[in-house]
């Protein structure tokens, strides 16, 4: 498969920022209780279901990964970007992460009890989707539960810097209700969605969570 440009600058930003995104970010669910209330559902769904292995998927430097292995799971975290990985390798060693990506992952059918993609699909454009979408429906075991988080809206902003570094990243918004029908044409059944106010202190838009399981 031939590697899209948004691919590439992706995972190039994230390599330059990596170290710093993980200074600046690495304590940030302790002052979100909406964050820690979704994936704190999720995980327990995940156990309510028998357990099994889950999947970080987009885990950046690890932050959610370690959350979600504190909570009970058998957790793994995968990410676009070695750097990112190796910060992930670093902080977290007792853990497994691996680089890959969202569009084809190293995994094999059916082999996941969750997944989670924790605002990893803000940099995917819209038309991509059902893309990333089938490959989280083929690795998920039937039953398996799929945890998103994004950013509320329509189109795309543009970031030439961010955390300190001079980047190119396209940052997508997407409205609730297109990643739900997205989601329900990859096989996936919406279970549960919460949309909050943006926090004025660190965001400019609403922020959506959304609860799927996929299709026996």
């Amino acid at each position: 498969m031939t590697e899209t440009t948004h691919l590439q600058t992706t995972r190039a930003s994230y390599d330059t920022v990596a170290v710093d995104y993980d200074r600046l970010l690495r304590d940030q669910l302790a002052n979100m209780p909406f964050d820690r209330a979704m994936l704190g559902v999720f995980a327990e769904r995940v156990l309510e279901s028998g357990g099994g292995l889950v999947g970080d998927l987009g885990c950046g430097p690890g932050r959610v990964t370690t959350h979600l292995d504190k909570l009970g799971l058998d957790v793994f975290g995968v990410d676009l970007s070695p750097g990112m990985v190796a910060v992930a390798r670093r902080a977290y060693p007792a853990l497994r992460f691996d680089v890959g990506s969202m569009t084809g992952l190293d995994l094999e059918d059916g082999s996941l009890a969750g997944a989670v993609a924790w605002y990893s699909a803000v940099h995917t454009p819209p038309g991509e989707l059902p893309v990333v979408f089938a490959e989280f429906q083929r690795v998920l075991a039937p039953g398996g539960h799929l945890l998103m988080a994004f950013k509320v809206g329509d189109g795309c902003v543009h970031l030439d810097h961010a955390y300190g570094h001079d980047l190119s990243l396209d940052v997508y918004r997407f409205p609730p209700e297109q990643i739900s029908e997205l989601l329900g044409s990859a096989g996936f059944v919406e279970v549960a969605r919460l949309v909050r106010a943006a926090d004025e202190k660190r965001e400019t838009t609403a922020q959506a969570y959304l609860l799927a399981r996929r299709a026996q």
